[in-house]
């Protein structure tokens, strides 16, 4: 199991591209989970697949589960 250590890397050591890259996706993240919340309260329960209250902590799942609510939590 012999092998190197990592270190880990501090936000503050990052160059301004990789701290502006890393802001930038934490930003959408956040923005496409408060657009799924906003999606789930605005969207009547009957166009919702399964309960509305099990989709809260799905959205709250980085990325995959604002992007699931989306495609696969509301009916057409």
């Amino acid at each position: 199991m012999g092998g190197m250590a990592r270190t880990k890397q501090k936000f503050s050591d990052l160059d301004g591209s990789a701290q502006a890259g890393i802001t930038l996706l934490g930003i959408g993240q956040v923005a496409l989970a408060v657009a799924a919340f906003i999606g789930l309260a605005r969207t009547p329960k009957r166009r919702v697949r399964g309960p509305k209250a099990v989709w809260i902590p799905v959205i709250l799942v980085n990325w995959i589960g604002p992007i699931a609510f989306f495609l696969v939590g509301r009916k057409r």
